[in-house]
């Protein structure tokens, strides 16, 4: 895809945002901006917001799912970044649920609505959806209504529905080499073995910025 003179949001939570970076333009949104100074681009990231609400009442800061926050972004924008899911994972209490749930009382199903709400408000826009990374512990069952689930069930689940809409996928989870499991990779490329450090966000913005790019 050619990005001059282009309009892109970066829609995420706390790695979109640039959480421990060492300032503002490490992280690989803002690494992005500057390798495209004729493009303009948003970044719509808050840290610790999840794809799927919350079904019990949680500090305010992190009650903005995805979707909700569709209306604040800008109207004429030509493509749009999604990165989340981490946090579903990590501190959600909304179940998994199944492909064909079609409301947001579950990870699919807010995952639908989502895509919907994107494809309503830019109907010609490229919209491009990015699986979590690796983070410490993300083989560790977490437990819902619905089961106990690990983090690859949540990067699955992204790339099913993204599938059902023919959106490309960048799957980090498989291609990001940032794997916070193994010491070393740890201390490389994560700040707290989550959130990158100055080296894992200008990876990710190599990675992200060559799969944009190559459309």
């Amino acid at each position: 895809m050619a990005l001059k003179y282009k309009k892109i949001g970066f829609l995420g939570d706390s790695i979109t945002e640039g959480y421990m970076a060492s300032s503002p333009d490490k992280c690989f949104v803002s690494l992005f901006a500057a390798s495209h100074p004729e493009s303009k681009v948003y970044n719509y990231g808050i840290g610790g917001t999840r794809i799927a609400p919350n079904k019990v009442d949680e500090v305010a800061e992190f009650a903005h799912p995805f979707k909700e926050r569709v209306d604040t972004m800008a109207d004429d924008l030509d493509l749009i970044v999604v990165f989340g899911g981490t946090n579903d994972y990590g501190h959600g209490d909304a179940p998994l649920g199944t492909f064909n749930d079609r409301n947001n009382d579950s990870f699919y199903g807010a995952l639908y609505n989502l895509y919907v709400k994107l494809n309503e408000k830019y109907p010609t826009a490229k919209i491009v959806v990015l699986t979590p990374i690796h983070r410490v512990g993300d083989t560790i069952p977490t437990i819902r209504e619905d089961g106990s689930h690990i983090l690859q069930d949540y990067v699955d689940a992204i790339k099913e529905m993204a599938k059902y809409f023919s959106l490309p996928v960048l799957d980090l989870w498989s291609v990001s080499g940032i794997q916070p499991n193994i010491e070393t990779n740890y201390k490389t490329y994560t700040a707290d073995g989550l959130h990158p450090n100055d080296y894992g966000y200008a990876r990710l913005f190599e990675i992200v910025d060559k799969y944009i790019s190559n459309f």
